[in-house]
């Protein structure tokens, strides 16, 4: 779990929290140590931050920024940022209420109930199967690149899944599936369409993304800066990229493919814009295609 927020459902906050943030404070060592945030000042921010928040307080990040000066926690935007993912990390703080469209910090403990805990081969296990009925096939290094873990953690974790996920090599590369799957890597035809947006989790959940690439794609257009922005995929490979830009009432798409296309294919990529027209309730504009 890279230092960002996630979504997750409350009775898997702590859990995950358990299992997954040593690791993130090991990535955020070199961060702690520029800020001078040693164990005793995280601890007694972690404190101030509960005092403030006590009795069921949310408060925007400048508020709280604020009330922790006057506590005598001063920090920059970096430091109090890295405080403030300490407090996440040890489960002190979440997301609280919005205030418009602002988003709060509220406790943890005042927002989310409690949950049934996890022994850690049972939680490793856990986050093995969802990651894996989520995103498989999938391998090891993939799911060590995307909860944080250890590649050791990882192969421990994919073990410890038992019957639910099952594997196979194929090119000398071991993918593991949630049982059920029906085949390892299906196709789709006719042709299906579809513009992700940056970071998608068909590209970004995965270390190795070779597979994810159309056989036709040539290596520059297969650079992380490339496959991690706005991606042209068809029947789940990347064929290029799209972007797309608002003009007061229209909206204005650019589609690159990387590839050549035959009639189909574009006009799958046609059906794959007239689902985003309906999204946005107004015609788009479209270049590229010609």
């Amino acid at each position: 779990m890279r230092p960002t927020w996630h979504f997750v459902a409350a009775e898997d906050l702590r859990w995950l929290l358990q299992l997954t943030a040593p690791r993130v404070h090991q990535a955020s060592a070199y961060q702690y140590r520029q800020l001078e945030l040693d164990l005793e000042t995280r601890k007694r921010s972690r404190d101030v931050i509960r005092g403030l928040l006590h009795g069921g307080r949310a408060l925007l990040r400048e508020e709280l920024a604020g009330a922790m000066a006057d506590a005598g926690v001063l920090g920059s935007r970096l430091r109090l940022g890295y405080m403030l993912i300490d407090a996440e990390l040890e489960a002190v703080v979440c997301s609280g209420p919005r205030r418009g469209r602002r988003q709060t910090y509220a406790l943890l403990d005042e927002r989310v109930p409690r949950s049934r805990p996890r022994e850690r081969d049972e939680a490793l296990a856990e986050l093995a199967t969802r990651y894996v009925q989520g995103h498989g096939p999938a391998q090891d290094v993939d799911l060590a690149w995307w909860s944080g873990l250890t590649l050791r953690e990882a192969r421990t974790a994919l073990e410890a899944a038992g019957t639910a996920l099952a594997r196979e090599t194929v090119d000398g590369r071991t993918f593991w599936v949630h049982r059920g799957e029906a085949q390892l890597f299906p196709s789709a035809e006719p042709p299906s369409v579809h513009l992700l947006p940056n970071y998608d989790e068909l590209l970004v959940a995965f270390r190795d993304r070779s597979d994810a690439m159309d056989p036709n794609l040539p290596p520059p257009a297969r650079a992380a800066a490339e496959i991690l922005a706005h991606v042209v995929v068809r029947n789940g490979l990347v064929i290029g990229g799209w972007s797309w830009k608002d003009a007061g009432g229209s909206t204005a798409v650019a589609v690159e493919p990387k590839v050549a296309l035959d009639a189909p294919q574009r006009a799958a990529i046609g059906t794959a814009i007239a689902r985003l027209e309906a999204f946005l309730g107004r015609p788009v504009e479209v270049s590229g295609l010609d």
